[in-house]
């Protein structure tokens, strides 16, 4: 019996087509997305679901769809899937993550000419009759300074642009290579050399606790006066308040916005400022771009369920049938360690070393190494997926190296990840035991045996005595308790490591008690997905 796939937001006649045209059974039902109720009806008789953004993918929805085996999401947002609900009832969620970069990038671009040249007020007043040629005095962008935070994948794009439009580019990306940006052309800066010296700045990243009001109030006043701000990536990554009152100081000359921290945006600070464009979230909103999510999304469906072929997925590995049944947990352990290195640095990744021992040599390498990456790129980008961290990687130069050898020691395999970025190294190494659960059995060349919990906490210290005494009662005094602790050390009286798994988040109150003991050089909070 053929597959059978509903489509319950717009997609394109061509894109339903592609279904058809592969012997897959199709109804396009657009109107569905706002039926919960109906939806939840029908939804039980269908291997497929492709949607936009109206449909909500609840874990109720999930309940009634008894065949499902794969969401297709036509462009990269998910927020309108419940993916852990998706993961317990195997059913795989794909996105199309590459689909919308050149027309978001344009959007910045379009939205950096306008607020140049004032073009909004200036059609308003023609559009009423006047003639104000003296009015709207605009500024060239020829020559001038574009700072761009964020040089991923958009940001590269906007780069380029507007290296052909002759302006001199500033970036400022923790992530981004000396090599990547000699490739754009851009000059790397730290953020504070971008604020002073940019003419107009533009941000593409994603929203992060790290991004969050990256430009705030404190970081706007840094900048150079008579600067443009354009932000077309996130809502809440500028300081919309703040930005409003140097607007009306006169020290930021305009401001053109996309998102905005809430949305839909029905009142905001920025509404009705002279030279402030504003539009509805628009980035991702041209024919062509709409067009190739949902011809992409439609495509990787099809291959999933006539071949079994793997794309995008987010909650998947690209692997076999018969692979995933042994790598699962590898894959697992994969992505733990790779968000271990990632957690633990903020500086640009400039390798991820990648060795595999014993059994693990013989697996699917391809998916492991992505999970690594994935595991390392997440830090600082959440919407990377395991098909997409490999091209994020390649964009912001970070090189890939992967070693294989025989079974070296009394583990039967191993994974070892070691991160190199300009001024050291970070290394963890991991295996699965028999029972098919992950542990860390070595960080920073020390060996530990740790298990792997959502919450933990990493701790570096002197090989001195009392250590662990403090930690325990400095924890249970600010009421933290402990699932699990695991310690080791270089040599006696050498460097020592902890890692222990917390029933919750490690509070900032707590970390700094622990900080403020004496007794330890490092502490930090870690989260990984169990």
């Amino acid at each position: 019996m053929a597959p059978k796939v509903l489509v319950s937001d717009a997609l394109s006649e061509t894109a339903v087509q592609i279904f058809r045209d592969r012997g897959i059974e199709v109804d396009y039902l657009p109107a569905l997305g706002k039926d919960k109720e109906k939806l939840a009806e029908i939804i039980g008789d269908y291997d497929g679901l492709a949607i936009r953004s109206a449909t909500k993918v609840t874990d109720k929805l999930l309940e009634k769809a008894t065949k499902l085996k794969v969401i297709g999401r036509a462009g990269i947002g998910v927020d309108n899937v419940d993916i852990p609900a998706a993961s317990k009832k195997g059913v795989i969620v794909m996105n199309t993550p590459f689909g919308n970069s050149v027309t978001t990038a344009e959007h910045a671009i379009a939205l950096m000419f306008a607020v140049a040249r004032q073009l909004p007020e200036a059609s308003v007043s023609t559009h009423a009759g006047k003639w104000e040629k003296n009015r709207f005095m605009g500024v060239e962008l020829f020559n001038k300074t574009l700072g761009v935070i964020g040089a991923g994948n958009i940001g590269g794009i906007v780069i380029d642009r507007a290296r052909g439009l002759h302006m001199k580019v500033l970036a400022y990306d923790p992530f981004l290579s000396d090599e990547r940006a000699k490739e754009l052309g851009a000059t790397k800066v730290e953020l504070d050399e971008l604020l002073a010296k940019a003419d107009f700045i533009t941000m593409h990243v994603p929203l992060t606790d790290k991004t969050r009001n990256i430009l705030s109030a404190e970081n706007l006043a840094k900048t150079k006066k008579g600067v443009r701000i354009i932000n077309a990536a996130r809502g809440g990554l500028v300081d919309e308040a703040a930005l409003a009152e140097l607007l009306k100081s006169g020290h930021v000359a305009g401001a053109a916005l996309d998102v905005f921290a809430t949305e839909p945006a029905t009142d905001s600070p920025l509404f009705g400022l002279p030279n402030v464009v504003v539009t509805p979230h628009l980035g991702a909103s041209t024919t062509e771009a709409q067009e190739n999510v949902a011809l992409q999304v439609a495509e990787q469906m099809s291959d999933y369920l006539l071949t079994g072929a793997v794309q995008n997925a987010l909650n998947m590995p690209s692997v076999t049938a018969e692979e995933a049944a042994v790598m699962g947990p590898w894959i697992k352990l994969a992505g733990h360690l790779g968000t271990f290195v990632g957690q633990m640095t903020d500086e640009p990744v400039l390798a991820v070393n990648i060795l595999y021992d014993g059994v693990a040599a013989e697996m699917n390498l391809n998916a492991l190494n992505a999970a690594v990456i994935a595991g390392v790129m997440k830090a600082s980008n959440p919407d990377v997926n395991m098909v997409s961290a490999p091209v994020v990687a390649k964009e912001r130069g970070t090189h890939i190296a992967t070693t294989t050898q025989d079974k070296s020691g009394v583990y039967d395999g191993y994974i070892k990840v070691t991160m190199v970025t300009a001024d050291r190294e970070r290394s963890i190494a991991g295996t699965v035991f028999s029972d098919g659960k992950p542990r860390f059995i070595q960080i920073r060349g020390i060996n530990v045996d740790a298990e792997i919990g959502e919450h933990m906490m990493y701790t570096r210290n002197r090989d001195v005595p009392g250590v662990i005494g403090t930690l325990g009662m400095t924890l249970g005094g600010l009421g933290v308790n402990m699932a699990n602790f695991s310690l080791g050390r270089a040599v006696d009286g050498g460097d020592a490591i902890a890692i222990t798994y917390l029933d919750a988040p490690l509070r900032e109150d707590v970390r700094e008690a622990l900080l403020a003991t004496g007794k330890f050089e490092q502490v930090r909070a870690l989260r990984f997905e169990v």
